[in-house]
């Protein structure tokens, strides 16, 4: 039209308002003023729904939605995004179908929540919706190419990836990715090398997914070349903090640190700019935690030291490394000088001072903490339980409820255990009507529910929680039910459960064999008890532990086959505890055999140097025997050592004879 033109047209605009009725011109700016007052009010109602979903009140935001008198396309957009971020699918499906006009984005994010699903039937509704799609973006594409990467089927996500009219970096992302979450190394490698451009993102993905499937070797390959060719760039700090930090997960500390130390640190370009690549505090954060995972808490220590720039991971990995290393005393001057300790810090150290048995230490750091988190009950509640301090365990439990805080798993877990300990069916069954109304009992729940009704007694109940669990049993859950049967003397229903075990193919541990072997001692099994000791070394490659070792010695030298005891003993790779021998001195005081009586006995002495019981059993063997001399000769043994007598243990008294 040209200026001239432009001018003509705004003039002839003026003075047609201007000729317009007064009335006619009132109207029309009220009209205006309507169109910018709903424009304003549209802008802010979707500001608040925005927030209120952000905030996850969806509940309310839905209200707010429901209510407006207008809503646009981005009104819609907001409320299905909510409902996607939630995984609720059909409820975002609803909405969009609702939607009187949809946009790219409208179809990109029904697309997304269907493709975030796991599952044929999601995954398949949301390829149907992108066939449907007017128009698409490369957001469209690289949604469907992640959803049939994530679900596995990477077939049918390089069909998607070669049909593309154009892809991006993060097209090529997307594939390298999903190769790499499925195993496959030697495709994402492929794929890697045929992008037409890296970017740092792509190189920290590829590396990070290398790491992550264990191909650490190709990891460096792939960061050395890629900085030797394209330069070190900022973003490659990451790739090689992800590095140092693989290799600490296997234990390649001497590779971490060759790569720590190629990053420069403190470098200053000439324009007096930082040099774009250097260490950072992760790098640093990455290589302290090499050390202390490899128990080098003096190297670890040492770069602590020089870091310039600290933040709280770095406190609290050394705080952590001190822990783990039981130097409380190193733990609480750093804790005392970190500048803003976090609920982790905190934690950190009421969990060293808990292993310790320093109770009194724990509880007042936990007494001081300035906010208390459900993971500070869980471990001031499991420390107490732990040190088998169960009444105070059981005080912090109700406190912890008293103050509103809700338990949950871990919590439950604790209690349970402590119920455990004090053989408390009531409290016990109490704790389990507790779980059933406040959370989902998952596997370690239910097992330590057994071990709580087994230890109790209430071996029905017990069974009727391992029944219930059906599939879900792990072999902790068998051990539970095993256990208990053996140690209330259910000896053949401990066994024919074993033998389910084996059928069901559960895989059983030393523990499993720790109570069939007690189970078979207490069932008088002899060469049950044989066959199962050689079935664990040799069927399942299980070495035999002490408690194995005492329960077998127990069994045979229970039916009198002493010497084959003696020869167990003696064949034992380690030393024998108190267990072998107070069970070899038990069968010999039934067998009435006074000498192998009296080397049982004086290992015991030896074991345990307080206890009066090995004094007293072969003393009253000796007295039974008429062998007067002897007998004298113990009981002078016992005040020599000054071992005093304890309470339940009897003397025979010889002018009784």
């Amino acid at each position: 039209m040209g200026r001239f033109g432009a001018a003509v047209s705004a003039f002839r605009i003026t003075a047609l308002r201007q000729s317009l009725p007064g009335s006619l011109r009132f109207a029309s700016c009220l009209r205006s003023k309507a169109v910018s007052s709903n424009a304003t009010d549209s802008y802010t109602m979707n500001k608040r729904l925005s927030h209120l979903i952000r905030t996850g009140k969806l509940n309310e935001a839905k209200s707010v939605f429901d209510q407006m008198p207008q809503r646009d396309t981005v009104t819609w957009n907001s409320m299905i995004s909510g409902y996607v971020k939630r995984r609720e699918i059909a409820k975002a499906r609803k909405l969009f179908d609702e939607m009187p006009k949809r946009d790219i984005v409208s179809w990109n994010l029904i697309i997304s929540g269907y493709a975030s699903c796991l599952g044929y039937r999601f995954l398949e509704e949301g390829k149907k919706l992108f066939d449907q799609m007017p128009r698409k973006d490369f957001v469209s594409w690289n949604t469907m190419i992640s959803g049939y990467a994530k679900n596995g089927r990477m077939d049918e996500a390089i069909r998607l990836f070669e049909s593309m009219p154009e892809r991006n970096v993060v097209s090529w992302n997307a594939m390298i990715t999903g190769f790499l979450r499925n195993g496959d190394t030697v495709s994402a490698t492929e794929y890697f090398e045929r992008m037409p451009e890296q970017d740092s993102t792509s190189v920290s993905a590829f590396v990070s997914g290398l790491v992550q499937n264990g191909d650490l070797d190709e990891a460096a390959r792939v960061l050395i070349e890629c900085g030797n060719r394209g330069g070190w760039r900022e973003g490659l700090v990451q790739a090689c903090n992800t590095l140092i930090a693989g290799y600490g997960q296997k234990g390649r500390v001497d590779d971490a640190r060759r790569l720590f130390d190629q990053i420069p640190y403190n470098c200053v370009q000439m324009e007096g700019r930082k040099a774009e690549f250097e260490r950072n505090v992760v790098s640093w954060n990455s290589m302290i935690m090499c050390y202390v995972k490899a128990g080098d808490i003096v190297s670890a220590r040492e770069l602590f030291d020089q870091m310039v720039e600290r933040d709280t991971i770095s406190w609290n990995t050394m705080i952590n490394g001190y822990v783990q290393m039981s130097d409380m005393e190193e733990a609480s001057n750093l804790f005392n000088t970190m500048p803003k300790p976090d609920s982790l810090s905190w934690n950190s150290m009421i969990s060293g001072f808990s292993q310790l048995g320093r109770l009194e230490l724990a509880r007042d750091l936990f007494e001081k903490m300035p906010q208390k988190h459900l993971v500070s009950w869980n471990s001031i509640i499991a420390a107490y339980e732990k040190n088998e301090d169960y009444k105070g365990a059981i005080k912090l439990f109700i406190q912890m409820q008293a103050e509103g805080e809700k338990p949950d798993r871990h919590t439950f877990s604790s209690v349970l255990s402590v119920a455990t300990g004090l053989v408390d069916l009531h409290l016990g069954m109490q704790i389990h009507q507790l779980v059933s109304k406040t959370v989902i009992p998952d596997v370690p729940i239910k097992n330590s529910l057994i071990t709580m009704y087994s230890r109790c007694g209430a071996i029905i109940e017990s069974r009727t929680i391992f029944d219930e669990m059906k599939s879900l049993k792990d072999v902790i859950s068998w051990n539970a039910m095993i256990g208990g049967y053996a140690s209330h003397g259910f000896a053949i229903e401990a066994l024919e459960l074993f033998k389910l075990m084996e059928r069901n193919k559960v895989q059983p541990t030393y523990i499993t064999f720790i109570s069939v072997l007690s189970a078979c001692a207490h069932a008088g099994l002899v060469d049950e008890g044989r066959a199962y000791f050689k079935s664990m070394v040799n069927e399942y490659g299980i070495e035999p532990r002490v408690e194995h070792y005492a329960s077998l010695v127990d069994n045979v030298g229970r039916h009198g086959q002493l010497e084959e005891a003696m020869d167990l003993i003696k064949s034992m790779p380690f030393e024998p505890d108190k267990a072998v021998w107070g069970a070899l001195l038990g069968a010999c005081r039934v067998h009435n055999n006074v000498e192998l009586a009296r080397v049982a006995a004086e290992a015991l002495m030896s074991l345990e140097p307080e206890s009066s019981a090995p004094y007293i059993l072969l003393y009253n063997m000796y007295a039974d025997k008429g062998q007067w001399d002897d007998a004298v000769e113990v009981r002078e043994m016992m005040e020599r050592n000054k071992v005093r007598k304890q309470a339940a243990y009897s003397w025979i008294d010889p002018s009784c004879c």
